[in-house]
């Protein structure tokens, strides 16, 4: 069934057909009415589940490692400086091996204060050992909200779903909405094998100490790893199911392409309008759309990326003082693996920065000329500066 709703009510609508059972909930912008939505399921006797209001993000996440850790399923939301505030216990997550899901309004982070889009929170913690997943428009947060219990539950492993920020979560789109029966036949009720259970106690969480704390973070690397054909395995059943698919990358006319622009998200599709215009022009032009940023799919990147004379790698973060966090990973994935394409970085977007085609097309040209040159006079470039604000005089 079609609805029309904002990206905020698709991950909602998800969790629901998800059948949750516990919801931690911390308001904070933009991702604020995904949990007020499932408040108001609850209360309409439309979702049988425990709401728990809570004082903080940290706490939300506490209490999903709490409900995750007895066996149920638990879900959460959270943005910017709430993601950062809940880092300590994403990394108690992971560690555990719970499968906790939580949907991500991408939200700039402070200082200055910004309550607008970009994607730096959810960079910021890539390295806490949830698998992440961005969304291009809300069809695919409610589908891969849903995937992601799936592969939570499979893995073992807690599963973030981003999506852009206002852009996705407070813009109306058509989605089409499957039945409560159609999502039960994909997404089986759920027994986690170690909960815990006063009948059959279980160490869950021990202190690491030297003798066995690096062989969980590599046994812990080793299944985030491992997660990406099962990613891929859940998606291709979820296509013959309902007919959309997404897999951990999508290949736009890229595969005769000289350029090529890199990008994640919503900034995809303004990308692909840019790639159709060039492409009526004869211009070898084409689009790769990452999905799963953690696992990150190596192999696949240099497949795809591989033939290509320039990369225009267009994000929306920043590492400070060194690049954009999915340039530093491309960039990795081709090391040791013969000739690499040239890279260019280009951040834009940050705080709610309008990207427009324009500004896409000019990263599309600098990437052309510098397949023409054979060089690249500057690994980051930024797009929409307001140059008149950072001069020196």
């Amino acid at each position: 069934m079609k609805q029309i709703i904002d990206g905020n009510e698709a991950a909602a609508l998800a969790a629901k057909l998800a059948r949750v059972k516990v919801i931690s909930a911390y308001p904070i912008t933009p991702q604020t009415t995904v949990v007020e939505k499932l408040a108001e399921y609850i209360s309409n006797g439309e979702l049988d589940a425990e709401f728990i209001k809570v004082e903080s993000e940290h706490s939300a996440m506490s209490a999903c490692i709490g409900a995750a850790a007895t066996g149920v399923r638990a879900f959460t939301a959270t943005s910017s400086q709430g993601l950062l505030l809940m880092n300590e216990m994403l990394y108690v997550a992971s560690g555990l091996r719970l499968p906790i899901v939580m949907t991500n309004a991408n939200r700039s982070v402070s200082a200055p204060l910004s309550i607008w889009c970009d994607q730096q929170d959810s960079m910021t913690v890539r390295d806490s050992g949830w698998i992440q997943l961005y969304c291009e428009n809300n069809q695919e947060i409610l589908d891969t909200t849903i995937q992601a219990f799936r592969i939570a539950e499979e893995v073992l492993l807690p599963v973030m779903v981003c999506y852009d920020g206002y852009i996705l979560s407070h813009t109306l789109e058509p989605v089409d909405c499957p039945s409560q029966e159609e999502v039960d036949a994909f997404l089986p009720p759920y027994r986690y094998p170690y909960a815990l259970d006063p009948e059959k106690p279980v160490t869950m969480g021990p202190v690491g100490v030297p003798e066995y704390y690096m062989e969980f973070r590599y046994l812990l690397q080793k299944a985030v790893q491992e997660a990406k054909p099962k990613i891929e395995e859940i998606d291709a059943e979820f296509r013959n199911r309902f007919g959309r698919g997404y897999g951990i990358m999508e290949k736009y006319q890229s595969d005769d392409a000289e350029v090529i622009i890199l990008t994640m998200g919503s900034l995809s599709s303004s990308s692909k309008d840019v790639v159709d215009r060039l492409r009526k022009h004869g211009e070898k032009v084409g689009l790769v759309k990452l999905k799963s940023f953690r696992p990150f799919p190596v192999e696949e990147m240099v497949e795809a990326l591989g033939r290509a004379k320039a990369i225009a790698v267009i994000e929306k973060d920043i590492s400070l003082g060194h690049a954009g966090g999915l340039f530093i990973d491309t960039a990795a994935a081709f090391v040791n693996r013969g000739r690499a394409p040239l890279l260019l970085n280009f951040i834009c977007g940050l705080a709610g920065r309008d990207v427009t085609s324009a500004h896409i097309e000019q990263a599309v040209r600098e990437a052309q000329m510098a397949a023409e040159t054979g060089e690249v006079k500057e690994k980051i470039r930024w797009l929409g500066l307001q140059e008149n604000l950072v001069s020196d005089d």
